[in-house]
């Protein structure tokens, strides 16, 4: 009977979705064409035919592509189901055949002549449903000053890697404005409540209001715009966009218009006090709450049309107010009641994460009232963590309802080589093996992009896979080669080194947020502790500037390069804390004033340096980024400091400090450097007047420093300067003998 039930669940979504994303054949086959063209230019994408028949998938019903073709004088033939299954396949041409590579950091796209035949009719279905993509934090982290033509090149990057369900929540903020308005709001609370655009994905999970606000008028109707470009470029391609619905969270405000509304107040969140966070709750039972979620759901929809899946959390990271299950039911039900009240094909996209934040609240009975309380296969949950902790094993497949495994990856958007590739490697396969499972395809949730690109490159080819890959080390050589657009002994061993150490995250010491030294508050307690061998990263480091007489020509190999400098020094950075703790902690002074002047005075400008040689890590660009989507000086100046808020205090005191640091020229310099300035002052001020080091006083000194810098107006190149090979090699011949000497 369970087996029965299961599938029947799996059966509704799997129709529910394939109705919601039929479109016009033709349409997508001429989409797949325009992005060839973006990719290639219009005389190579010549030589490819593209057509979507689906017809082609008729018994699985999964996106299915067919390759053939190829040689002197004929074109390659691609044929896909949808859209996206054409340009899955188009990619794994292009990747398997001619040895191309598709990346956020630049592609390596130089294509064989005559193009490769393809030796045997290539036929291919994904096992599972649905290839996922984005966690709402990315929207935050990392799309949040995109323009239109940033937009498409992701939308293209999300169809080659087959790509079929997405967040689109763009524009949003201007719908519940109309909601609010229209529920007799003034303009003036509406301002109030909608925090500032960094922060947005924390307002929209009800974690946060007010923060970093207002929203320009401007703002909306740019948002406006996009939100209809890119829902129409996906569902170009036969995409599922992902569109928002309401999950309860409502402005205060509400209670002047309403005064009898039964409303409760939420905890603190992130070490924000009431003023920011201690969102308000409609209760299930109150009669508004149908009214305000099918009043914006029908908004919406008119505006944006409908692909019949819908994201809301209603307890992200928030303890419910209470553990009764028949409350925990009553509220989500209240949830689902709302959007199927507007759009009877309803399916509810949950992400997982509240089962695996607070497992202590979430018992058996919490988690299967909330799951229970919608049809099955009506409620589509992210396993949000899965490459580290799922949640579907400890939930029985999540008591029937369809769930997608996915590999989280990335807290905060921070820079730093990570990955645990065996787990992402195995994960699919034993979640589909898993008795009576109910997992209906894979996703990637990082909460920020472009880093780490390996470990996207394998998460987007399993979903295409039955099985793991056989050999991991073979498969990091090929990428390394694709990468490149040539084999290179030298940086091949270098990425092999990489696989078995910072890519091999297992163990207590696993994290996917970065808490290197360099990048957190100083203090005599900080942890160096890593989950691999050191030796590795600076011996991969010594590898891949081997390699740089055959590859420094490669703009993919400088990014790396850059990269692997930038991880090195990291561990330098660690070693070199050490020695500084050490000597202080037995009140040597010379030793600390030597270790303490390498770290702050030498090897972080030196960094910075190598960092400002790659388009990539420049704080010119990301706050250009923010600038460039305003519309006056006085909004420019507002979003980036929305910007420089997020990089670094997060919060006005700090509340969430440095979660979303990252390794950029100018943030080294004028904010990481100078507070190691000020602890090395510090400890040793503490030494030559035989005084303690005060902790709390130091974070007060350093507190002024981080304000300085989020409230300074100084303007950082967006363009990179400096030879990285050069800088790179300086760096090497300086520390790398030390190292070796064991004379750091």
């Amino acid at each position: 009977m369970e087996a029965v039930a299961v599938a029947a669940a799996l059966g509704f979504l799997l129709l529910t979705a394939a109705r919601g994303s039929a479109g016009d054949e033709a349409r997508e086959a001429a989409a797949v064409r325009e992005l060839l063209v973006r990719l290639l230019g219009s005389g190579p994408a010549a030589n490819f035919s593209v057509s979507v028949e689906r017809a082609l998938a008729a018994e699985s019903g999964l996106d299915t592509y067919r390759l053939s073709g190829g040689g002197v004088g004929a074109q390659v033939r691609v044929l896909g189901s949808t859209g996206v299954a054409a340009a899955a396949g188009l990619h794994r041409y292009l990747r398997d055949f001619c040895g191309c590579h598709v990346a956020w950091s630049g592609s390596q796209l130089r294509l064989p002549q005559p193009l490769p035949v393809v030796p045997e009719e290539l036929t291919e279905a994904t096992p599972n449903r649905y290839r996922y993509y984005q966690n709402v934090c990315t929207q935050s982290y990392s799309f949040v000053w995109w323009d239109w033509a940033r937009w498409e090149q992701e939308i293209d990057w999300m169809a080659l890697n087959g790509i079929n369900l997405a967040l689109a929540w763009s524009g949003q903020e201007a719908i519940w404005q109309q909601v609010y308005l229209a529920l007799g709001l003034t303009q003036t609370e509406i301002d109030e409540y909608f925090s500032g655009p960094a922060f947005l994905a924390w307002g929209r999970m009800g974690n946060l209001h007010t923060w970093s606000g207002p929203l320009p008028r401007s703002w909306h109707l740019k948002q406006l715009y996009l939100q209809h470009r890119i829902l129409d470029r996906m569902r170009s391609f036969g995409m599922i966009p992902v569109l928002p619905a309401f999950a309860g969270h409502v402005p205060k405000a509400l209670t002047r218009v309403f005064p009898q509304v039964s409303i409760t107040q939420m905890g603190s969140w992130g070490h924000f006090n009431c003023s920011y966070s201690c969102s308000f709750l409609l209760a299930p039972e109150d009669p508004l709450f149908p009214m305000v979620g099918s009043l914006f759901l029908r908004e919406l929809t008119k505006e944006f049309g409908t692909d019949h899946i819908y994201g809301a959390d209603t307890f992200n990271e928030m303890q419910p107010p209470s553990s009764e299950p028949s409350y925990l039911a009553a509220a989500t039900a209240a949830v689902y009641q709302a959007m199927i009240a507007v759009d009877p094909d309803a399916v509810w996209l949950l992400q997982g994460w509240l089962f695996q934040h607070q497992p202590e609240f979430w018992g058996p009975a919490q988690v299967g009232a909330v799951l229970g309380a919608v049809p099955r296969g009506r409620l589509l949950v992210l396993d949000l963590f899965a490459e580290s902790q799922p949640v579907y094993v400890r939930t029985a497949s999540f008591q029937g309802q369809p769930f997608i495994w996915c590999m989280l990856h990335n807290f905060g958007g921070n820079h730093g080589l990570f990955g645990a590739l065996e787990s992402v490697n195995r994960g699919p396969t034993a979640a589909r093996l898993f008795p009576n499972s109910t997992m209906v395809g894979t996703g990637m949730t990082p909460e920020g992009i472009g880093q780490n690109e390996v470990v996207y490159a394998l998460m987007a080819e399993l979903g295409w896979r039955k099985d793991p890959v056989a050999d991991l080390g073979a498969w990091v050589t090929g990428f390394a080669a694709r990468r490149y657009g040539i084999s290179h002994g030298g940086a091949e061993a270098a990425w092999r080194l990489l696989l078995r150490s910072v890519y091999n995250c297992s163990g207590e010491g696993c994290s996917g947020h970065n808490r290197s030294p360099l990048v957190r508050r100083p203090s005599l307690q900080m942890v160096t502790d890593v989950w691999y061998n050191r030796s590795d990263v600076l011996e991969a480091w010594r590898l891949l500037l081997t390699a740089t007489p055959t590859l420094a020509t490669s703009p993919a190999f400088c990014y790396d390069l850059v990269d692997v400098t930038r991880q090195a020094v990291q561990e330098l950075v660690s070693l070199y804390y050490e020695e500084v703790r050490t000597a202080y902690l037995n009140k040597e002074l010379v030793p600390l004033m030597r270790a303490g002047g390498v770290l702050a005075y030498e090897l972080l400008p030196a960094l910075d340096k190598v960092l400002a040689s790659d388009s990539h890590f420049l704080l010119g660009s990301w706050l250009e980024q923010a600038r460039v989507a305003a519309v006056s000086e006085t909004e420019a100046r507002f979003y980036e400091q929305n910007s420089r808020y997020q990089l670094t205090l997060w919060g006005p005191e700090g509340n969430i400090l440095d979660y979303a640091n990252k390794q950029l020229a100018g943030l080294v310099a004028d904010y990481y450097a100078p507070r190691w300035r000020l602890f090395m002052e510090t400890l040793v001020e503490s030494l030559v007047q035989g005084i303690p080091f005060q902790q709390h006083q130091f974070d007060k000194n350093a507190f002024q420093l981080e304000q300085t810098f989020v409230l300074s107006t100084k303007r950082y190149p967006s363009q990179p300067q400096g030879d990285t090979v050069d800088l790179a090699k300086k760096l090497f011949l300086k520390y790398y003998p030390r190292w070796v000497a064991g004379a750091l």
